[in-house]
């Protein structure tokens, strides 16, 4: 499995990038440059054991300094956030990035970062970023909007909560650990959950954790997935990756700059629930900027506009947000909700002002799932609400369910046979109390008629 980005071999790699002191004022011309390279990489999940796959290089131009970043964010019209901002801009909302940690000082997140957690290296709180992967992610939900450079979120004025579970490959070997950072986020003030992540395999514990979110009235978005860079095909042979295709989960594919075409490498799948940009994305990386592109991206955007939603409604709930998104949405490709695009494009400003029926339940939540799945009371911290006891943290049996931001593969558990051992012993026990009762009752006749 491999990621979306790697890190680079040297700093020659990446250009230097200089920057003002956070202490100066944001008003003041940004100094230095910003040498833009990003790694357009494209991850195809992998057969346990397999060799990652090395990125490839973007071939974007250089970004000169901080000011042209800010009209390289297309998707700033495409979205038309500036009429959006008019109606909210995410105040009082915590945003979770359950991601590879965030560069908490970076000149367009100073302030935004609360303090996080690192569940991969105890010796930091989240708040710095090996990979900047979930830099990228915080800055496209929240970076700040105090002037004209560098790069603003589609809600920028609300809050990172940084959960770190992706090493410095970007990746997880096992979900647990994804599990361990929505419970803790949720116990920690997130309203929104966002997770850029995923692989192919399934995970138990990991949808209890979701549930959690659920019973807690928070909101969960996370990406469909990436196939390959080169791929053009409709389809994908791996499917919509987890916990994207939790029910309940917004799963979120990537659209074209045209915003008309399926990004080719967005994983299609029946769980797909809205798309959102995903290609020629400037991002914030530890120290500057890049070019990005991936449903990774596409994911905080929808992130974002969830956490708008809640700000400009503090009251709603959980499903009413997502019911919003959902009807709120620019239908594209096949008439209705589709594999590609899901039920279409997200549209902020239609999600802020639109009229919406209520709802009381999730309306995403209608297939049973490996956990709970349904927005209700919520239980105790570490549990999840009538999850099987298998959902709960594994003692160490479970099998490890990997992935990255390409995924990792992990086969399902084998059914169990319908000619058991247990099944068959059941039987014959039945057969033996069966045949007692039977004898009891005849010799019991034999002596009353006798």
């Amino acid at each position: 499995m491999t990621s979306e980005h790697r890190k680079p071999a040297g700093p020659a790699a990446w250009g230097g990038t200089l920057r003002r002191p956070a202490a100066l004022s944001r008003g003041g011309q940004r100094l230095g440059a910003a040498a833009l390279a990003g790694l357009i990489a494209f991850g195809v999940p992998a057969g346990a054991g397999a060799a990652p796959l090395t990125a490839s290089p973007s071939l974007a131009e250089p970004i000169l300094n901080g000011d042209n970043v800010r009209s390289d964010q297309w998707h700033l019209d495409a979205l038309r956030l500036r009429e959006a901002w008019t109606y909210s801009d995410g105040a009082g909302v915590t945003v979770a990035v359950i991601d590879s940690g965030v560069d908490a000082h970076h000149v367009d997140l100073e302030g935004q970062v609360l303090p996080g957690v690192d569940l991969v290296d105890s010796k930091t709180g989240g708040e710095s970023d090996p990979v900047g992967h979930g830099t990228t992610v915080s800055a496209i939900i929240a970076g700040r909007n105090d002037d004209q450079a560098g790069v603003v979120g589609i809600a920028p004025k609300a809050r990172i909560l940084p959960v770190r579970v992706l090493d410095e490959d970007n990746r997880y070997d096992d979900a647990l650990i994804v599990a361990k950072g929505v419970r803790w986020a949720v116990d920690n003030g997130a309203k929104v959950i966002n997770l850029s992540l995923g692989g192919s395999g399934s995970s138990p514990t990991l949808a209890a954790a979701i549930d959690y979110a659920f019973a807690k009235d928070v909101v969960v978005i996370a990406c469909t997935g990436n196939a390959t860079g080169t791929s053009t095909a409709k389809t994908s042979n791996y499917g919509v990756w987890y916990p994207a295709r939790e029910p309940g989960v917004i799963a979120v594919g990537g659209t074209e700059r045209d915003g008309e075409g399926l990004w080719a490498g967005s994983i299609r799948g029946k769980e797909t629930v809205v798309t959102a940009p995903a290609t020629d994305l400037v991002g914030a990386r530890p120290r500057g900027y890049w070019k990005v592109q991936g449903t990774s991206f596409a994911s905080p955007m929808v992130a974002a506009t969830a956490a708008l939603i809640r700000s400009r409604w503090p009251d709603m709930s959980a499903p009413e947000v997502v019911n919003r998104i959902i009807r709120t949405a620019s239908d594209r490709g096949a008439p209705g909700r589709d594999a590609e695009f899901g039920f279409g494009v997200i549209d902020p400003v239609k999600a802020l002002t639109a009229d919406v029926p209520y709802v009381t339940g999730n309306p995403l939540d209608n297939t049973p799932s490996p956990g709970v799945a349904r927005f209700g009371s919520a239980p105790a911290s570490g549990q999840a609400q009538s999850a099987p006891q298998e959902s709960v943290e594994p003692t160490g049996t479970a099998p490890a369910v990997p992935g990255g931001n390409t995924g990792g593969w992990a086969a399902p558990a084998d059914p169990e046979p319908a000619g058991s051992p247990v099944a068959r012993w059941i039987a014959i026990a039945l057969f033996l109390v069966s045949a007692i009762a039977a004898a009891i009752t005849i010799r019991r006749f034999a002596a009353t008629t006798n």
